[in-house]
């Protein structure tokens, strides 16, 4: 008898062991990113009384317009395992070839020109990386530094004197909500419905959990991989010719300066690990907003830029830290 109590107690602290470990994985992974938002919303409400304001949240959700857009495709593109560090570059070329062929051709071949150099570069990365197997951290860094150089080459400062319609298309809205807004929200809301409703979410997902047997299974990887990087390209020429419309010019040495930090901290606050195999686009869009939270709540409150960059990086790095957490807990259960 003393022996069977004994392992049942025993049994029973294991059992309570997992079942509390298990429950605080739940927890970090559901609840944390959300708390997180509610409790700085409530402590930049409480420092400024603009901040909860409509025309606030939609100057966040519009200046924030870049981000979303690429963050959504981006999360996609690290689901499958993989990464993209020179959206922040690319975002800069891609807007100054578009200003560049803006003055020189006009509004249609500008805009189309933005997108077709960003969605090139993608597609040269989708072939390097997706068929030729070169390392993706290796590619993305060469092109960070190459496209920066281009931008500014091409660039010589600052292009400027966009056609009035486009400029007006940046600060302008639609029954109050503004245009960068819309054009967010049409992007994240198509990505999110495909990867919800077509099988295409559910093989990323299986390409980042093992991609030798997702090619077993009859999965295109490598093509998968090169449209995921072309993709990517396509979401940084919109975001491109968002920023530049929102500030009416576009600046080669400054224009996407850390926009590659930004998107890789929401994405990995959104829960979506360096490995990939798992993620959420909903989740991912949290992590922008609780960014643009971030950022419009230390700017009211007149903090300066550069402790807003050192807030960011501190952000990246507990993004880091909760990755690894979550990987714990999960071993544990």
């Amino acid at each position: 008898m003393t022996q069977i109590s004994n392992v049942s107690i025993k049994n029973g602290s294991m059992n309570g062991n997992l079942f509390s470990k298990r429950h605080l994985g739940t927890f970090v992974i559901t609840w944390l990113l959300p708390i997180s938002i509610i409790a700085l919303m409530i402590y930049f409400a409480a420092k400024s009384h603009v901040f909860l304001s409509t025309d606030n949240l939609l100057a966040i959700v519009s200046q924030n317009a870049p981000t979303f857009v690429v963050a959504s495709v981006f999360a996609l593109l690290l689901m499958a395992g993989y990464v993209d560090l020179s959206v922040g570059s690319t975002l800069a070329l891609a807007g100054v070839t578009a200003g560049i062929a803006m003055n020189n051709w006009g509004l249609i071949p500008g805009v189309l020109t933005g997108v077709a150099v960003a969605t090139t570069t993608g597609a040269v990365n989708g072939v390097l990386i997706g068929y030729w197997r070169f390392s993706p951290i290796v590619v993305t860094l060469g092109g960070l530094a190459a496209e920066r150089g281009v931008a500014q080459y091409l660039g010589q400062g600052s292009v400027y004197g966009f056609p009035d319609v486009f400029v007006d298309f940046g600060s302008g809205d639609v029954w109050g909500i503004p245009n960068l807004a819309i054009i967010a929200a049409i992007i994240c809301g198509t990505v999110l419905l495909v990867t919800v409703f077509f099988p295409i979410g559910r093989r990323i997902i299986a390409i980042g959990v093992n991609p030798r047997a997702a090619f077993l299974l009859g999965i295109r990887v490598n093509f998968i991989i090169f449209a995921l990087y072309t993709l990517t390209g396509f979401a940084v020429g919109i975001a491109a010719l968002l920023m530049i419309a929102r500030l009416n010019s576009a600046p080669s040495g400054t224009l996407g300066v850390g926009f590659e930090v930004t998107i890789l901290t929401a994405v990995l606050l959104g829960g979506i690990p360096f490995t990939g195999g798992r993620g959420s686009i909903w989740r991912v869009l949290a992590g922008v907003w609780l960014m643009g939270v971030l950022r419009n709540g230390l700017t009211l409150m007149n903090v300066g830029t550069e402790f807003s960059l050192i807030i960011t990086g501190a952000v990246l790095a507990c993004a880091a830290a909760l990755e690894a957490v979550r990987g714990y807990l999960k071993q544990k259960e």
